[in-house]
């Protein structure tokens, strides 16, 4: 089969490369060894697709370089975006902390994002086997429908995110693409991710299990307050979620149980109203029934509210807003909704998304390493990279 030629060819249909293929102009090819298109926004946001979030800033994301977001962020604003979900109808709504997500379903990103597409060609059940660079194209030995062929390219778009989720068939290919063309790859990790913990620990958070407190959760100098869940595996629920991304195996994590209060002053409070009550009880007002249980038989917490004096009720506050966990682990690639760490920024211009080792190379979204927090960050960053390669490739 002879080759066929393209001016750009995006690897990867997600969020990031059909962002990319909306603007980057006629000859544009889009594969992705998916059945369909879009797939990770499919399932995200419960299935409605947490697709911005208002606050964006460059302070919401983790990398080697924290400026290295801040031009195409600038340049394609969450404001942006919803321009463009206006332009299709798309409703909408706001929860909380900025988190815009879908009012139907996150299909409707994946349709608009199709339609915005245009004319640009896009192959699925498309795997790569080999990509080359010379006579100043890239050459792609791909295999589709059975059958192997070639393509070529003046541009080749990077888009194919991270190891997250390996069952919808994240390999990395990202990254062992840019190493060929001498990028480096920093360490890659699973992020927004639950943690886990040793067996003993897992027991007594498995009779927890469903069990959810507004929390302050805090490791290496990062903080977040949202609500923390226990599972029959450990911790998750959007605090833990969050904080997974500063963790590290053997650190500890500083848990403050509802951080809208001052427990000090809430429990004297409660002894002078209602102190004929077991503390365990009165603890069961401040934090979900379970729990207060638990916390008071691994603290030895015993006697009515009355007979705690002053400084046995600071103690108990300072454990309450200072409870010390360790996880052993997280639960991996299998469940983390991102990759921390990626293709290194020091030789990406971050106004164009491209290469500066070879001319016509761009690497966009999760696979570049530039991590957001949960709540619709990652996909701003998806749209905002995936503008600037478009924008670049349709001006050269």
């Amino acid at each position: 089969m002879p080759d066929t030629h393209f001016k750009s060819l995006i690897l990867g249909a997600g969020a990031a490369g059909m962002m990319c293929a909306a603007h980057s102009g006629p000859g544009t090819l889009v594969i992705d060894h998916a059945k369909a298109p879009g797939e990770k926004i499919r399932i995200s946001g419960g299935g409605r697709c947490n697709f911005t979030n208002l606050h964006t800033g460059s302070g919401n994301f983790l990398s080697e370089n924290p400026h290295f977001a801040k031009s195409a962020l600038s340049r394609y604003t969450p404001w942006d975006f919803l321009d463009l979900v206006a332009r299709h109808a798309i409703p909408w709504h706001e929860k909380t902390l900025g988190q815009l997500f879908c009012d139907r379903s996150a299909k409707d990103i994946i349709a608009m994002l199709r339609a915005e597409m245009g004319g640009a060609g896009l192959w699925l059940q498309t795997s790569v086997e080999d990509i080359a660079h010379r006579d100043g194209r890239f050459h792609a030995t791909l295999t589709r429908e059975g059958a192997r062929m070639t393509v070529t390219a003046d541009h080749l778009v990077l888009a194919t995110g991270g190891k997250s989720i390996p069952k919808m068939g994240a390999t990395g290919l990202a990254y062992r693409i840019a190493e060929q063309f001498g990028h480096r790859v920093t360490e890659t990790r699973p992020a927004l991710v639950p943690l886990t913990f040793d067996e003993a620990q897992k027991t007594v958070f498995a009779a927890l299990a469903g069990t959810a407190v507004d929390t302050r959760v805090t490791c290496n100098g990062a903080a977040f307050d949202e609500a923390m869940l226990f599972t029959h595996r450990g911790l998750s629920g959007p605090a833990i979620l969050q904080i997974s991304s500063f963790w590290r195996e053997g650190d500890q994590l500083s848990v403050r149980l509802r951080p809208e209060l001052d427990l000090y002053d809430q429990l004297r409070a409660r002894r002078t109203v209602g102190g004929g009550k077991a503390t365990a009880t009165v603890l069961a007002d401040l934090v979900p029934r379970a729990l207060a249980r638990h916390l008071a038989e691994a603290w030895g917490v015993t006697g009515n509210l009355a007979d705690q004096s002053d400084v046995s009720l600071r103690d108990l506050a300072r454990r309450l807003s200072d409870w010390q966990l360790t996880p052993t682990s997280s639960e991996g690639y299998r469940t983390a909704e991102v990759t921390l760490g990626g293709v290194a920024t020091d030789k990406i211009n971050s106004r164009t998304m491209e290469s500066q080792i070879l001319p016509g190379l761009h690497v966009i979204g999760e696979a570049l390493d530039v991590t957001g927090w949960l709540g619709g960050y990652n996909f701003q960053w998806a749209w905002a990279s995936g503008v600037a390669a478009g924008r670049a490739i349709a001006a050269a």
